[in-house]
């Protein structure tokens, strides 16, 4: 089941009077299965906060449709399942961890001994227990990003939008947070996060959708995206240079990387199948095998680049 179905949607903005107008999205498609986390990708101005402001009922779009849990997304009962952490949010400097949670529980709807106990549950995973007294003044930037995260769950929702939800956290607790975001996931979430840190989202999203200028360039699957489809590093124990037939050596293209290692670019016409074969055929014992890839990073930059020639 797709939580969050996108058709053709487009948004133009208009300047004052009228004068000028900016396209901010063009026919941009999309669809987020249910339990899955999925990362929208771009540089900045290429669109991305808008979708999301769409998504959540604050702009409206110029055209299109778009749809959440089943239903028209503008239905005011499905934002009682929507959690959104915003990038650069404020909280009150006069406040503590815990007052401002409660404050956003009581907008949410929570009251009494429930909105408690969830505000324990969430400090505790987010692990600002110990912080929850302390005025929002003496937070660090990591801090401040914990606390949005464990206000933006307060509600237990089942999608949540999150913009930068890493960004100003240490390594440690970028990976604390990881964890969080999957062990949601593994429990039946829904998560659409924005990032610019291209690392972190290849470790944890399912699908990316990368935007330029409005429109999605390329959607898929991480593992697809990221994997060089023809070509393979593989470590022998012998020098193959001197092992392989001349045929064999036209067959395929070998690029020595050390004396024991090799990367061999195939294709579907000769499979990485038949020079396993062969090698086998010689009495080559292969240690490690694997499929080279690129970053997502590296994915990124390329498909911004070719979009920038064009």
């Amino acid at each position: 089941m797709n939580i969050i179905e996108i058709e053709n949607l487009s948004k133009t903005f208009t300047t004052t009077f009228g004068k000028r107008t900016v396209k901010a999205l063009t026919d941009v498609n999309l669809s987020v299965e249910q339990g899955s986390i999925f990362g929208l990708l771009g540089q900045n101005g290429a669109g991305k906060t808008t979708l999301i402001k769409i998504l959540l009922g604050i702009v409206y779009p110029s055209a299109g449709a778009c749809k959440m849990f089943g239903e028209e997304f503008s239905h005011l009962h499905l934002k009682k399942r929507i959690g959104f952490l915003p990038e650069n949010h404020k909280f009150p400097n006069y406040m503590t961890g815990r007052e401002v949670l409660t404050f956003f529980g009581k907008l949410s709807g929570l009251e009494n001994l429930h909105l408690a106990k969830r505000i324990d549950e969430m400090l505790e995973l987010v692990e600002m227990t110990k912080w929850s007294k302390s005025k929002i003044k003496t937070y660090s930037k990591g801090m401040m990003q914990r606390l949005g995260l464990a206000q933006a769950m307060l509600n237990n929702p089942d999608l949540l939008f999150l913009d930068e939800p890493t960004d100003g956290v240490d390594p440690i607790g970028r990976k604390e947070i990881r964890n969080v975001l999957l062990a949601l996931k593994e429990g039946g979430k829904t998560i659409f996060l924005n990032s610019h840190l291209l690392s972190e989202v290849e470790l944890i999203t399912d699908r990316v959708a990368i935007l330029h200028k409005g429109k999605i360039i390329r959607e898929g699957n991480v593992h697809d995206l990221t994997n060089r489809k023809e070509e393979y590093r593989i470590v022998v124990d012998a020098l193959l240079e001197s092992t392989l037939d001349v045929s064999l050596k036209e067959k395929y293209e070998l690029r020595k990387v050390s004396d024991s290692t090799y990367l061999i670019r195939v294709d579907e016409q000769r499979p990485v199948n038949d020079f396993v074969d062969h090698l086998r055929g010689k009495g080559i014992s292969i240690k490690e095998m694997a499929q080279e890839k690129n970053s997502l990073e590296d994915v990124f930059i390329s498909l911004v680049k070719a979009e920038e020639k064009n």
